[in-house]
């Protein structure tokens, strides 16, 4: 038994925002009790306990759209628009470097950065996600891992056929691990066709599997769509059944109202990735206006090739400072929001609210501790305020998911995931000369 006993509780979901002076009860990987730290002392008086002063207690951070094997790809598709980014960089150097090596070295490099900065939770979408899971599963990390379809062949697969076959059946392989989820992830209206799309639809209705796709990235991709089939891409998807509480719709920049309602009156969820967004010039989700239609709204990095960080807390501050710019209206997106955006709407999307997201008796023992001690974050008069305003992944100090105690002081915990974590670092220097002599090659390739 352990009681964590820091100087502020952030529970999120109902009841006090902040809790001062309390401790969290934690047997084996579940929280048993939050109450106060005296109290927890004498009800517990032989349980090991760790004293936080000046530190922060939050659930740990559910990153809701990754794609984890693109570190390997971090900056080298920067100051492009998305078509061109993915057409002339992304794709051909897919083409010629995608591998399970490629996948697992680059999951393991984005496992490490996002737990280091408090992530314990993360959505992925990615070729390999046999490689993805597996390297989740050498930090300990909690994850959800897409099951990826597009219409053309990749190092994965030959088409949607082979593709859902070898992810139901890695789903079928890990049904039994607690700390892996499965999402179906077809990756986007412009490269899923409707058979494809009929199939998922079926599939999640007899799974129970969210649906993670990319929709509306772009005002390109919408006037294509409109151009060759005469409706926007969001009212296909709901003719073709994806539209329902299962969709994790990623971006969602380019909505009107009657998009924002079909969300909204089919409890669909949003992933929003403010900096990727930003980045591509792709434009800037109406996140104001969803919160206000009652639209869940999680908060998701997308892939280092893209943003180029993996950090979560930075993902949230910019969503709420620019969502309040935006609206002239600084009473938008308050800081208890954006921390409840970063946790238990992130797991209320991937359909894991019951047992992450929040701290709560019953519930896993994902957490984050976050150091206020320093002179960036001092004086505190609100912790929450402090944490998404002047905090970030710099503070964070401990996480623990499911109990484990995976980083302390700043560190991974356990020596033989430093070791593997060495050992990947050394070879992405070797991904970075293969990357680069791709690059220097001028490898093209066209995707119809």
């Amino acid at each position: 038994m352990l009681l964590i006993c820091p100087e502020w509780i952030a529970p999120v979901g109902p009841g006090p925002r902040v809790l001062h002076d309390h401790a969290v009860v934690i047997e084996g990987d579940l929280i048993t009790a939050v109450l106060p730290a005296a109290r927890a002392a004498e009800l517990h008086p032989e349980a090991q306990r760790l004293a936080l002063p000046g530190h922060l207690l939050i659930p740990g951070l559910v990153n809701l759209h990754t794609h984890a094997p693109m570190n390997l790809l971090r900056g080298v598709g920067d100051d492009l628009a998305l078509d061109a980014w993915l057409r002339e960089r992304i794709w051909p150097l897919e083409a010629q470097l995608l591998s399970p090596e490629f996948a697992f070295d680059g999951a393991l490099l984005a496992c490490a950065e996002m737990l280091l900065g408090g992530t314990t939770c993360f959505n992925d979408m990615y070729f390999f996600p046999d490689q993805v899971a597996v390297a989740a599963s050498v930090f300990g990390m909690r994850a959800s891992i897409g099951l990826p379809v597009v219409e053309f062949p990749t190092a994965w697969g030959t088409g949607p056929a082979e593709y859902l076959r070898k992810g139901l059946a890695l789903r079928d392989r890990m049904r039994d691990d607690p700390l892996t989820s499965f999402c179906l992830a077809p990756h986007a209206p412009y490269t899923v066709g409707d058979d494809s799309f009929r199939q998922i639809a079926s599939l999640a209705a007899e799974t129970g599997m969210p649906i993670h796709c990319h929709v509306h990235e772009t005002a390109r991709e919408v006037a294509d769509a409109l151009a060759e089939t005469g409706r926007r891409p969001l009212q296909r998807l709901a003719e073709l059944g994806i539209l329902g509480p299962q969709l994790i719709a990623v971006h969602a920049v380019h909505m009107d109202d009657t998009d924002l309602a079909m969300l909204a009156a089919h409890s669909a969820s949003v992933a929003h990735c403010i900096h990727s967004n930003l980045k591509l010039a792709s434009g800037i989700a109406p996140t104001a206006r969803m919160r206000a239609l009652g639209i869940n709204v999680g908060i998701g990095t997308d892939g280092a090739a893209s943003n180029n960080r993996l950090d979560l807390l930075q993902e949230g501050r910019t969503a709420a400072l620019v969502a309040k710019g935006l609206a002239s209206d600084a009473t938008l997106w308050g800081a208890h929001e954006v921390l409840e955006a970063m946790t238990l709407s992130g797991a209320r999307a991937l359909g894991l609210d019951d047992r992450i997201g929040s701290i709560a008796p019953g519930k896993a023992a994902d957490l984050v501790a976050l150091d206020f001690t320093e002179v960036q974050t001092l004086p505190v008069f609100d912790p929450i305020s402090q944490l998404v305003y002047a905090a970030g992944r710099e503070q964070v100090s401990e996480v623990w998911v499911a109990g484990r105690h995976v980083v302390r002081t700043r560190q991974l915990s356990e020596n033989d995931v430093q070791a593997r974590l060495d050992e990947v670092v050394g070879r992405s220097r070797l991904w970075h000369n293969r990357v680069a002599e791709t690059l220097a090659a001028g490898t093209r390739t066209r995707v119809s």
